[in-house]
């Protein structure tokens, strides 16, 4: 009887609920109350899919970092490597109001993972994952110090990206864009490719 009473709310919806609300106002405002007042369901249907705040968030940070993930493998590594960096990177960085929203949510993630055990598992694994597929690239390309500068690269993406949620006017998408172009100039030095002299920003 209870499945069938909350059949139509599902995880997934729950999570994209917990997205809005913490995207305007950050992990502390997602109440189990508030979330459910979100999707438009009671508590206990929030309840029936969670036992707990906890698992709740873990859920919605695994969703977000599948659909990151996904991009991020769509990204064509068989080019220019300087291209499929700045590709790859800038899907971590808030240049339009989708990707705006995820560096919202990230970092309110990154926050809550200091006190979460569960939340900061996700997250090693997804900085694992990516660095891992930085190295990729940069070891093919014979760059000196691979892993080290995959780690810096990513770190440098990451401080961006607080940086510009925190202070938007400063940091507007066409600087972003500049900023990771000459930062991966900068980890291409020394590389057995000559990496492109600027990249072309979308406009």
């Amino acid at each position: 009887m209870r499945e069938r009473r909350y059949s139509s709310t599902s995880p997934e919806r729950l999570a994209a609920a917990l997205f809005d609300v913490a995207a305007e106002s950050g992990l502390e405002g997602a109440s189990v109350r508030e979330v459910a007042k979100r999707a438009g369901v009671s508590i206990g249907a929030v309840q029936h899919h969670f036992s707990t705040k906890d698992e709740m968030f873990a859920f919605a940070l695994r969703t977000l970092v599948d659909k990151l993930l996904t991009r991020l493998s769509e990204v064509d590594r068989g080019g220019d490597p300087a291209r499929a960096l700045f590709a790859a990177m800038s899907q971590l960085l808030p240049l339009d109001e989708t990707r705006s929203r995820e560096a919202h949510v990230m970092a309110a993630f990154a926050v809550r993972a200091a006190t979460s055990p569960s939340l900061a598992e996700i997250r090693r694994k997804t900085l694992f994952t990516i660095r891992t597929g930085l190295s990729a690239v940069l070891i093919g390309i014979g760059t000196p110090e691979a892993e080290t500068r995959a780690a810096l690269l990513l770190a440098t993406v990451d401080g961006l990206a607080l940086d510009a949620i925190g202070s938007p006017a400063l940091y507007p998408p066409e600087y972003l864009e500049h900023a990771l172009d000459i930062q991966i100039g900068m980890i291409l030095q020394g590389a057995d490719v000559v990496p492109s002299s600027s990249i072309e920003l979308a406009s």
